[in-house]
């Protein structure tokens, strides 16, 4: 630690620290623009000059490292002149344009103007004016005469993004951001660079206009897209969910989030939201009050147990569903004696689960990792905030593994890349086992080819002491899940690496610690997706999408005498019986379980839409007309402590090792006879696929011209 003195009060800081960062630790402000604590310095905007004893002139406090007996003073007659200097350069060129600016109101040049800048300017030169771009639709730079070149945003895409679409161009008063030769930006994480932007020069294009920041009201909340959590905070006005930013937890989401969880609450008041419950009559949709459509569900599912028994009951659940309504739907299919109900919807595999399928270890350890082995993920677009984690974990010098069908691009650099097709992934996996097996001088648990890859990642595994094997979606929905998952178990207790999965969906933890998985006798998601059902409960999800099925799901589930959904929106309405109005995750209560196990409880931001109601208060509902016993509760709080054996709102505490070691009745090396299905980045729930915005990214229309090729 060294001592130095600022304003006058001794400080012990650590060596190596920025005066910045020292006044951050002594509660004191200084003014500043281009620092942002997650990004690399560039000490650019000058704003942050502070007087230091024997220095002839002011110095940068976020570039000035400490040194001992260091004397700084931050607000002396000499710190504050040139702080006001440099506000009145800033102000030279910045349009006169508050009123109307979407950043007003929470604007960094606006705040620190008040205190720094003078009440009149003495330039009569006409202000110079940046033509504005379209750089996709997300992100507004209609404005960019208000940029004062902080290059917040350019730093973020290269360090935090991996992706650098932003470069400033030209010098002098005509320097611009702009994007490379009229590209647009396409990052996942893009919308981020909207928040780092100090003034109102990077706007959110479709919030664009929409209210001024005073009059929403900013509530708390948890991403229901992939299995990170973000945590959020949601933006209302009018009860109308208008806006969503990151909210700062360093352990989850640190202060980012991706553009999906950004931009998807456009689907919150899409018009094809579910608003009332309607009954198909003679083929025709009929909007009926709830108590009716309740009726003939009940009716319909007790009429359908004396006819065929309740082994024709089933339920197919949404692992994006919380916690609360997973349980309650175990519970409710268990209550009519059947035991047919599944939340892997995307699996190609239903083996008995051992243990609980998760992460492994934190979140936060990601960041710190010193060598990984991803198999079967395309970790950028299925895992944003995980793979920003391991890409400063790489520049900090990790090294970075893969067994992958294609050439990994992560915007990291990848050390060593085993390529297989997906039928192959275990042979490639049990490769990687008789490497380390070889290094050790040991019997490998299964044959393996130890080729010059497979060594290679072996030595990065057996080096260092931070070290995981993450198992993506794909190797989650292999048909061959098992197999991998025994492999990489082995390998991680020969090389200490953690070993876990990503998870596919914001509550895929949860879902296993709800029971929602059929019981000894019951029917898989594979196995009722094929039709072996007379009633059928659809739990927020639309088969033909979030289903390995596709599009046969409509046709199997077409022959069932009652297909019951529960949806925000009007969806399965080809095959469906009954359309029940069901509330999002901002008009409802609940809790997410995310990939590391941390359970994270959330309130509804606003109230249900028409007549929706929350999941679990329908299911309740339900449960009583069917006279299925304890399902009197009264709040989700109350469901909640039903379920046994959860840590305390935003604790995790998970089995240390996900079960299922190798042995060689275990391990079929047998190559895959189908290739895992996965939802791409923005396909992967009905709020995405419903978000007019992210359906516009380059991404989306990628992946849509992908699969009318493949049609």
């Amino acid at each position: 630690m060294i001592e130095i003195e600022l304003d006058g009060k001794k400080l012990d800081v650590a060596e190596g620290s920025t005066i910045i960062h020292a006044a951050e630790q002594a509660g004191t402000y200084i003014p500043h623009f281009c620092y942002h604590k997650k990004l690399s310095i560039a000490a650019s905007c000058r704003m942050c000059l502070v007087d230091v004893e024997k220095m002839p002139k002011p110095m940068p406090a976020c570039a000035t490292t400490v040194a001992p007996g260091m004397i700084v003073r931050t607000k002396s007659e000499k710190a504050i002149n040139a702080q006001k200097s440099v506000m009145e350069f800033l102000l030279i060129n910045h349009p006169l344009d508050c009123p109307i600016c979407d950043q007003g109101g929470e604007c960094q040049l606006q705040d620190i103007a008040v205190g720094y800048g003078a009440s009149a300017s003495r330039y009569e030169e006409e202000k110079r004016v940046v033509t504005g771009k379209d750089v996709g639709p997300l992100i507004s730079m209609q404005e960019m005469s208000r940029c004062i070149q902080c290059t917040r945003c350019v730093r973020f895409g290269q360090e935090i993004a991996g992706v650098m679409e932003f470069g400033m161009s030209n010098r002098g008063e005509h320097a611009e951001i702009e994007t490379f030769v009229g590209q647009s930006v396409d990052s996942e994480l893009s919308g981020n660079m909207i928040d780092t932007c100090p003034v109102g020069a990077l706007t959110s294009k479709p919030f664009r206009y929409s209210a001024r920041t005073w009059e929403l009201s900013r509530r708390k909340s948890v991403s229901p897209h992939d299995s990170t959590g973000a945590n959020l905070i949601v933006q209302v006005k009018n009860n109308k969910v208008l806006r969503v930013v990151p909210l700062e937890n360093e352990a989850v989401n640190e202060c980012w989030i991706a553009d999906r969880d950004r931009f998807s609450y456009e689907a919150l008041n899409s018009d094809e939201r579910l608003t009332a419950p309607m009954l198909k009559q003679g083929g025709v949709w009929k909007t009926v009050d709830w108590q009716t459509a309740l009726d003939y569900v009940a009716n319909g599912l007790k009429q359908i147990k004396a006819d065929h028994g309740a082994a024709s009951i089933g339920a197919l659940v949404s692992p994006h569903s919380t916690l609360e309504e997973l349980f309650l739907a175990s519970s409710l299919i268990s209550g009519l004696e059947s035991q047919n109900i599944d939340y892997r919807l995307r699996n190609a595999e239903f083996a008995t689960i051992e243990g609980i399928r998760y992460l492994g270890t934190s979140i936060a350890s990601l960041s710190i990792l010193q060598s990984a082995l991803v198999v079967g993920s395309n970790l950028r677009k299925d895992h944003p905030l995980f793979a920003q984690r391991i890409r400063q974990a790489v520049r900090k010098g990790a090294v970075v593994n893969a067994i992958a069908s294609a050439k990994p691009d992560w915007a990291m650099p990848v050390a060593n890349t085993l390529l297989a097709g997906s039928a192959d992934w275990v042979q490639a996996l049990a490769d990687v086992a008789a490497a380390v097996a070889a290094a050790k001088g040991m019997a490998a648990p299964v044959p393996g080819k130890v080729s010059e890859a497979a060594k290679a990642i072996a030595a990065s595994l057996l080096g260092g002491e931070r070290k995981a094997i993450l198992l993506g979606n794909a190797a989650a929905h292999h048909a061959k899940a098992s197999s991998l998952l025994a492999l990489a178990n082995w390998i991680g207790v020969q090389t200490g690496a953690t070993v876990g999965y990503l998870t596919e969906a914001a509550n895929t933890v949860g879902a296993q610690l709800a029971a929602a998985l059929p019981g000894a006798n019951g029917l898989n998601a594979a196995q009722m997706l094929s039709g072996g059902l007379k009633a059928v409960l659809l739990l927020n999800n639309e088969p033909e999408f979030d289903s390995a099925a596709g599009a046969a799901a409509g046709a199997a589930l077409a022959k069932a005498e009652m297909v019951v959904t529960l949806s925000p929106f009007k969806a399965n309405m080809a095959f469906s019986d009954v359309l029940l109005p069901i509330a999002p995750f901002t008009e409802t209560s609940g809790t997410f379980i995310n990939a590391e196990g941390r359970v994270q409880s959330f309130h509804a931001v606003v109230k249900p839409l028409g007549e929706t109601r929350p999941a679990w208060k329908v299911l309740r509902v339900l449960a009583n007309l069917l006279g299925v016993p304890d399902f009197d509760f009264e709040s989700s709080q109350a469901v909640l402590a039903q379920v046994c054996g959860l840590p305390a709102n935003g604790e995790t505490h998970l089995p240390a090792r996900i079960l299922n070691n190798a042995t060689q009745a275990t391990v079929s090396l047998a190559p895959a006879a189908v290739a895992p299905v996965i939802a791409s980045i923005y396909a992967l729930d009905g709020l995405v696929r419903r978000a007019a915005s992210l359906q516009l990214t380059a991404d989306a229309k990628r992946d849509a011209a992908a699969q009318e090729v493949t049609a």
